[in-house]
């Protein structure tokens, strides 16, 4: 492998989710940085790689930036993984990443699991744009304050949140986006993975029917819905033709902007 610092995707939960590519960079790399060398080690185990690791966290950030940048430029290839999923995805390695960059050496990515993407594309709302939100802050008034100053945002969004706070911030989230779609994704890839869609008052209420709530968690919220415009379909289209815009991109353009298939506005101005 050329020397560079390769950003690895490991499972987030079924350790078949690992790519071919994944494995043989791991067995390839001269060091592996991980967030957790404990974690990170029965990975290894499991697939039979036997590589020397070294703990990068938010702990050591800063002391093992320098030390890993100057085994790049002394021409070792570096592997970079976190405890699950993809790395620097609320998890260490910016701070590395910007200073591999800045040294002009290689970084590499090398894609595979995310949580954000599995609880997105499974969660039954818009994926034509959205929004990766991290984690919400822990106190009451300050999740709720970002909640509100998301509230404009046309497009789907993805948050994880703790099982101990995830009933208080349901709460929140039917205050601040009242009757708007959201789906938990909780355990994705796991033995117990389950999706639990409705509001967020009906999600809470079947959350806080349990005894607890356990595992890893993504909560998704749809868009708000839009007023729809007053004018008919066929008039709409007609009206960007008029300024020019070809036929087939305004019906693009109203079926888009009214949630409808460009066959069912084709249909509307042709039946």
């Amino acid at each position: 492998m050329t020397a560079a610092l390769y950003l690895v995707a490991t499972p987030i939960g079924n350790l078949e989710d690992i790519t071919l590519r994944a494995l043989r960079v791991l067995r390839e790399a001269d060091l592996i940085a991980c967030e957790d060398t404990r974690q990170t080690g029965k990975l290894l185990a499991h697939f039979g790689i036997d590589k020397p690791m070294v703990s990068y966290h938010d702990h050591n950030e800063a002391a093992r930036t320098r030390e890993l940048v100057a085994k790049l430029e002394a021409g070792a290839n570096i592997a970079l993984v976190s405890d699950a999923g993809t790395p620097l995805v609320s998890d260490p390695g910016y701070r590395l990443v910007t200073a591999v960059i800045a040294a002009g050496i290689p970084v590499v990515p090398v894609p595979g699991a995310s949580a954000v993407l599995g609880a997105l594309a499974a969660a039954g709302l818009p994926t034509d744009a959205f929004r990766f939100c991290g984690f919400l802050p822990a106190k009451a008034g300050q999740r709720k304050k970002a909640l509100e100053e998301l509230r404009g945002e046309d497009c789907t969004m993805i948050f994880y949140e703790a099982p101990h706070r995830i009933l208080d911030t349901l709460t929140d989230v039917a205050a601040v986006y009242g009757e708007r779609p959201v789906v938990i994704a909780r355990e994705l890839t796991k033995l117990h993975e389950e999706f639990l869609r409705g509001t967020a008052g009906e999600v809470r209420a079947q959350l806080a029917a349990r005894a607890s709530v356990k595992g890893e968690i993504a909560l998704v919220i749809g868009k708000g819905a839009a007023a729809l415009p007053d004018t008919p379909i066929d008039q709409a289209v007609r009206e960007l033709e008029q300024k020019g815009v070809p036929r087939m991109d305004a019906i693009k353009q109203v079926a888009r902007e009214r949630g409808l298939s460009k066959r069912e506005v084709y249909k509307t101005i042709t039946g």
